[in-house]
């Protein structure tokens, strides 16, 4: 962009009465062009990051504007004017990357829109748009579109090209948000004479140092038993492919195989052979991150800031905030060199709308991703979804890793729009494993009310129950203890993560020294969580869910095979809900085929998946259409960025967190009411110490006065401290439905 007169308009304003520490616009235009470009190089779109930030704010040339920093309050909208300039400047050869170019200016702020259909969409706004900018400062721009063009298209294939597009401008989106961030930030650090540590260590610097702490972990970590020489054979082979080109990869190792560690090993090496830039090793369950975070964290313990751990706990950003306000937030920009995060995060921010989700984006590009337990991905967003693993593997560098027990029918020999995983295995042949790994029996004990169960377990001094829903197993567990029966315990993400470890930690030390200890959980323990009983009850579920309840059965093989058992049951009084029922029903029609014994056999669970995957349908794995929702026509692009944001949702019911106050969380409770610790460092500190509500019973907790808003002066509603201690209950955790009810004396369910 090249114009000269650009003197006497500002981007941000200082001292009320005294422009000269103000930031010149052309200063944050240009500055944050540098910091998009940089980030558009490691996505292959340098120069259409630079467009998109050398005219988001260009709508503050307008004397509106400028009249607006000096204090006339009238709103401006200064998001149109870059992107309408782009558009109107134009050709055939570049009407796709105006339009999308146009689409991350206007989304710069309130987020990327659709191209049509409300009144916040591109064309509308484009339509209505009153250009009250200069003449001068208009005619004097030039720009070259067709450079930027032909970037894009080279990021795009031509059976995906219009799915590829919308990535790419979602990779647009994400270089510029990020870059006006931390032009912003810094601007506002220099004039408060703040500075911020916001430096991770790059993953090639420190990555040989990691590795070393690998090996050194791997050759002390467990005793020399058959399982665990198995474990570092699987462990030695699946190392080996780390040569292997960038791109996708199954790794099938039942439960017990050690494939957490497994696949670490292969994410080190093979990003120190391909120069990844950064490991993202992403879980089906908040409720179990925790846990892999904390092994890792233990294993580089030598080398601080290399672990972050980032889920959806503490949310980093409220639509509407002024610029200034979000300086008090470090949204999170995934530069670590490894991240332990969630499916929810990692697919919900790919699919996004907003700019604090976007803005991790382009750190995706280039990673080793490892997707733990790829079986829970959920089969209503199945297809976009694999579309997305594929782009990224395809298109930006990422070598993706689908890690599970039970391997799902995902490869497009099988699946009409799967991946193309024939040949990509990492693992030793997989059947091979399953047989050498076996170590549980699944039998079917018909129907099993509590009143069952609890006898079940009186006679089993060490057993596991998992139930399907918090309320069938607290209803449970009341029960276990109306009925005395001692080492009863809970588990339940009623809890917070915290809390849960001290419990695994307790169950584990019981279970090590033979004391009584009958658990009744939820599938939280079924993915991650390392646990060994010598017999457990499954409520009737899907075949995934089932194996892996398995896996918590004889887990370590010490016992004989006949005597580790796992019953599968149904629960009269606490019928599935309707995914889990019709999950449930294609496990019956495999168990008829094959036997309930021969349900761990692989053929078993390719049978079942073929009922679950296979024959479900087009319309059944895209429930709402998301792949359909980008096209590219002559007449420039239809994209739906923010209809699929709304509908792109891995948890359909939202939840929210309330922090729970301890010992241990009090210290960064306390430092929200300082205003020069950032948000996302507290919100780091205090993701152990959440339990995740619907936002409806946080509003009675708010109302009631159980609970409120700390810091609100400074934080907004993002920080929600219970303040009513007995409604944590250290066995059940957070009761927040008896809030209303709650008084002197009350508390006894």
């Amino acid at each position: 962009m090249h114009f000269s007169s650009r003197s006497g308009y500002f981007a941000h304003s200082g001292s009320p009465d005294d422009v000269s520490d103000w930031q010149p616009l052309y200063e944050h235009l240009e500055g944050t062009a540098l910091l998009a470009e940089a980030s558009g190089a490691a996505v292959g779109l340098p120069l259409c990051a630079r467009l998109a930030a050398q005219f988001h704010d260009f709508g503050k040339y307008d004397p509106a504007f400028q009249l607006r920093l000096r204090g006339s309050g009238n709103a401006v909208d200064h998001s149109t004017a870059g992107g309408k300039l782009i558009v109107d400047r134009a050709t055939a050869a570049t009407r796709f990357a105006s339009d999308l170019l146009a689409h991350a200016i206007l989304g710069h702020h309130a987020g990327l829109p659709d191209s049509a259909g409300s009144p916040a969409s591109v064309e509308p706004r484009l339509d209505r748009f009153v250009d009250s900018i200069a003449p001068a400062v208009t005619t004097a721009i030039s720009m070259d579109l067709e450079p930027a063009a032909r970037e894009l298209m080279a990021r795009c294939r031509p059976e995906t090209r219009d799915f590829d597009l919308s990535l790419a401008g979602r990779m647009v989106f994400s270089c510029l948000v990020d870059a006006d961030f931390r032009d912003t930030e810094a601007f506002y650090d220099r004039l408060e004479g703040r500075s911020r540590d916001r430096d991770w260590p790059g993953l090639d610097d420190i990555i040989p140092q990691l590795r070393a702490a690998f090996d050194r972990h791997m050759a002390v970590f467990s005793a020399a038993t058959d399982l665990n020489f198995l474990r570092a054979e699987i462990l030695s082979h699946i190392r080996a492919q780390a040569p292997r080109p960038p791109g996708l990869y199954t790794l099938t190792v039942p439960t017990g195989g050690g494939k957490t560690l497994a696949s670490l090993g292969f994410a080190l090496d093979h990003a120190a052979l391909h120069g990844h830039r950064r490991i993202i090793y992403a879980i089906p369950y908040t409720s179990i991150i925790d846990q892999t975070a904390a092994v890792f964290k233990e294993l580089f313990r030598d080398y601080s800031d290399v672990v972050l751990e980032h889920h959806s706990a503490i949310d980093s950003e409220k639509p509407g905030q002024e610029a200034r306000d979000k300086l008090r937030l470090a949204m999170e920009d995934w530069a670590a060199p490894i991240v332990v995060t969630t499916n929810v995060q990692l697919f919900e921010s790919l699919f996004a709308a907003r700019p604090s989700r976007c803005r991790k984006l382009h750190n995706i590009a280039g990673s080793v991703i490892i997707l733990d337990e790829a079986q829970c991905l959920p089969r209503p967003l199945l297809l976009p979804t694999l579309r997305m693993i594929d782009a990224l593997a395809a298109q930006y560098g990422c070598t993706i890793v689908l890690c599970t027990a039970t391997q799902p029918a995902l490869d497009s020999a099988q699946l009409t729009a799967g991946l193309d995983l024939a040949g990509r295995e990492l693992a030793p042949d997989p059947d091979v494993l399953s047989s050498r790994l076996r170590r549980a029996r699944i039998v079917h004990g018909g129907t099993m009310d509590d009143a069952a169960l609890t006898e079940a377990l009186r006679e089993t001094p060490q057993g596991v129950v998992i139930v399907n829903s918090r309320k069938h197993a607290l209803s449970l567990y009341h029960a276990l203890q109306a009925e005395g029966v001692e080492g009863a315990m809970h588990l339940t993400t009623r809890q917070y993560p915290a809390h849960r470890r001290k419990i695994i930690a307790e169950i584990k030390a019981r279970l090590a020294g033979g004391l009584p200890c009958r658990l009744i959980a939820t599938s939280l323990i079924e993915a991650g969580v390392d646990l060994d009983f010598p017999s457990g009850w499954r409520a009737e579920a899907g075949l995934d869910s089932v194996i892996q309840a398995a896996g918590r059965v004889n887990r370590e093989g010490r016992r004989p095979l006949n005597d580790s058992t796992l019953t599968v049951f149904a629960a009269p009084d606490n019928a599935p809900p309707p995914e889990v029922r019709n999950l449930a029903k294609a496990m019956h029609s495999t168990a008829q085929r094959f036997g309930h014994d021969a349900l761990l056999q692989p053929d078993a669970i390719r049978d079942w998946f073929g009922e679950v995957y296979w024959r479900a349908g087009a319309e059944r794995l895209d429930k709402h259409g998301i792949v359909g929702k980008f096209l590219a026509a002559r007449g420039g692009l239809s994209f739906q960025y923010r209809s699929t944001a709304e509908a792109y949702r891995m948890v359909e019911d939202r939840m929210v967190p309330v922090i729970i106050e301890t010992e241990d969380s009090a210290g960064a409770i306390a430092q929200l009411a300082i205003e020069q610790i950032s948000s996302g460092k507290i919100a780091r500190a205090l993701q152990s110490f959440t339990v995740q509500i619907p936002t409806q019973d946080r509003a009675k907790l708010l109302l009631s006065g159980k609970g409120e808003f700390r810091a609100e002066h400074l934080r907004g509603d993002q920080f929600f401290v219970l303040t009513e201690g007995a409604l944590y209950r250290q066995d059940t955790g957070l009761w927040w439905e008896g809030a209303d009810e709650l008084g002197e004396g009350q508390w006894n369910i």
